[in-house]
């Protein structure tokens, strides 16, 4: 198989407010009024694929925020997320572009924006290979600290009706067995003995403004 590459990063610095500054919230569509958003306040955009922080000031229990957009790639992503007590929750999945709605008027002020986290395109495997080694390499761009992941889930499968089974938000990832790939701060190489579904990069720091990324390369023995 030809050789797949993803990036993650480089990240701006985190902001807690950088798509929705503090502001209580009714039913509906939130209004983005931070840095990132568009004129119109529906869209925010980010600088690279990324982590959404959502900032409750109050309890927000049994209160739902939808969070829509775009991923690594342009693909089409959601994801819902439960309102908490006060404190700070993070998505999911990266998020290159967000809006955000909610089910009801919240409690108190909620703020929407970003951290230094932020993960790469999902790698795709062929899992019905005889052979499935899979080679990978990481390249460190400046200073960096990443964790390299997979997953055995499949979310390119349907159901007999043509839905997907298991969306996106769903997918277990696992980190990597071998420890030199996880929390890592240089160039590794490595290898899995076996093709998982699927596997991913995440750039869990740098330093931000910086021009530091990391990018995955990986190549799948037996394949074309």
């Amino acid at each position: 198989m030809r050789p797949q590459i993803t990036t993650a990063g480089p990240l701006a610095a985190g902001n807690a407010t950088a798509i929705r500054t503090a502001s209580g919230a009714t039913a509906g569509q939130l209004v983005l009024n931070g840095t990132l958003a568009n004129a119109a306040g529906t869209v925010a955009t980010m600088d690279n694929p990324r982590r959404v922080l959502i900032t409750f000031a109050a309890n927000e229990t049994g209160h739902n925020y939808f969070l829509t957009g775009t991923g690594p790639g342009g693909s089409a992503i959601k994801e819902t997320i439960a309102g908490t007590g006060a404190g700070t929750v993070q998505s999911v999945l990266d998020y290159k572009t967000v809006s955000v709605s909610t089910d009801s008027t919240s409690t108190g002020n909620i703020s929407v924006g970003t951290n230094g986290v932020g993960g790469s395109g999902w790698l795709v495997f062929d899992r019905w290979l005889s052979d499935g080694v899979v080679a990978f390499q990481v390249t460190v761009q400046g200073t960096v600290n990443y964790t390299v992941q997979q997953t055995l889930d499949d979310c390119n499968a349907l159901d007999m009706n043509g839905n997907v089974i298991l969306p996106p938000n769903a997918v277990t990832w696992v980190n990597c067995s071998d420890t030199n790939e996880v929390n890592a701060t240089v160039t590794t190489q490595s290898n899995y003995n076996f093709a998982p579904s699927m596997m991913r990069i995440i750039l869990n720091s740098e330093t931000a403004g910086a021009g530091n990324s990391v990018t995955l390369t990986a190549i799948q023995h037996g394949g074309s």
